[in-house]
């Protein structure tokens, strides 16, 4: 009888209330696999492979009890994150060749990337190596983004929870703000630097007795700022508090983003924004003359486990689940991918897309989900969203707090 194979697991990206649910459908689906034997867990993303730095999620998960539903409900990303990008391959072959020694002195049969758009890059290189030098490795994608950009899929997981962390903080901001009689404006400015689908959420706030935000702007629609100022002085003619939800990537019209701060660049190329809130706040301070302050959520709404969506657990853990059914009946250089049958009762099917067709790629909102003016969306797009925040899942509590996973194996000395 042949020895069984082992596998390799990594997340990258930015963390996500979701990513380790995915990882623990992983582990689960390897625990009890007949084909896979030991599941590692690669410290850092890909570069854990590189520095040989990995855990035996396997042997955890059989001594500590309870480990995987602990997992789940853990926020961030239990194995840490790297922000390294892999050169092409013509350019450096170095870094693939130490990977896929890891690989052959491991008795690696597939190796599963959690990650957004960057980490689909690292996917579909290592699938390109793969093949290139006839390895039998399965490299498979499993999708994680709060940005909810990836092409082919309805959603990622990370978005609902994400999505019902700005909703409630909306709500919130909504209560808070109301109790002064006064005129002021309330601008809220939430992640997106090229796409909308986070802001979008904000509306979902809205109640019988709450209609805020009264404006929504995201990237998808340039940004015009008399526009956006004569919006705001309507609103203030019909009510005392105009509250304003933006996305940080808000651009004008010559493609220029609107913010405060020096957007400068992270490894990847992407430009790293500080202030759009901030900008608009000045300008209603100097056009308008009113109260006015701004609220950037920034990290915040990345990973609040205490108020997660069940219904996104659920699918990110599932989609960990099939990507292993999936190394095991031959698939690579794909990603798992979520496809929606019915928005009521809502309902998903799981299946998987070339990883060519999704890598380096980015899904924007359809213009036909934001009304004409630019400033708000429309009902489709709330019927979209409204499935994927639904559910609270159980969180063990002690001395008030929430009881998540240690992660003393990703603290540096």
């Amino acid at each position: 009888m042949s020895q069984r194979k082992n596998c390799i697991v990594a997340q990258s990206g930015g963390p996500t209330t979701a990513i380790n649910a995915s990882l623990a459908g992983v582990i689960r689906a390897v625990v009890d696999s007949r084909i896979y034997d030991t599941i590692y867990g690669s410290i850092n993303g890909i570069q854990g492979v590189m520095n040989h730095h990995m855990l035996d999620l396997t042997r955890y998960s059989m001594e500590e009890p309870g480990y995987i539903d602990h997992l789940k409900t853990t926020p961030a990303m239990y194995l840490g994150s790297c922000r390294y990008r892999l050169p092409y391959i013509q350019e450096d072959e170095s870094p693939y060749r130490i990977i896929f020694q890891v690989f052959e002195e491991l008795n690696i049969g597939a190796f599963f990337y959690i990650g957004g758009n960057d980490s689909m890059d690292t996917v579909l290189k290592l699938g390109m190596y793969g093949k290139q030098i006839g390895s039998d490795v399965r490299v498979i994608g499993i999708p994680k983004t709060i940005d909810n950009d990836l092409c082919i899929t309805d959603h990622t997981p990370g978005y609902g929870s994400a999505a019902k962390y700005v909703a409630s903080t909306m709500l919130e901001i909504s209560h808070d703000t109301f109790i002064y009689a006064v005129k002021s404006v309330t601008i809220v400015e939430i992640m997106g630097r090229d796409a909308g689908w986070l802001t979008a959420a904000a509306a979902l706030a809205r109640n019988d007795y709450n209609s805020a935000p009264h404006l929504i702007y995201l990237p998808e629609v340039p940004f015009r700022t008399d526009a956006f100022l004569e919006d705001v002085k309507a609103l203030l003619k019909q009510r005392n508090n105009v509250i304003v939800a933006v996305s940080e990537g808000i651009r004008d019209e010559e493609g220029n983003y609107i913010c405060a701060g020096v957007a400068k660049e992270d490894t990847f190329g992407h430009s790293q924004l500080s202030g759009a809130g901030k900008a608009l706040e000045y300008l209603v301070k100097e056009q308008i003359g009113v109260k006015v302050r701004s609220i950037e959520l920034n990290v915040l709404q990345r990973c609040a486990a205490h108020i997660a969506s069940l219904t996104d657990l659920d699918e990110a853990f599932a989609l960990g689940q099939q990507a292993v059914s999936h190394a095991e009946d031959g698939a690579t250089m794909c990603m798992l991918t979520l496809h929606r049958t019915s928005d009521d009762p809502y309902a998903i099917e799981i299946q998987s897309s070339p990883i060519d067709e999704i890598a380096n790629l980015a899904r924007s909102v359809p213009r036909s989900w934001i009304n004409e003016e630019g400033n708000d969306i429309t009902q489709e797009f709330l019927t979209y969203m409204r499935p994927l925040i639904q559910g609270e899942p159980v969180i063990e509590y002690k001395n008030g707090l929430p009881v998540y996973l240690p992660v003393g194996h990703l603290l540096h000395t």
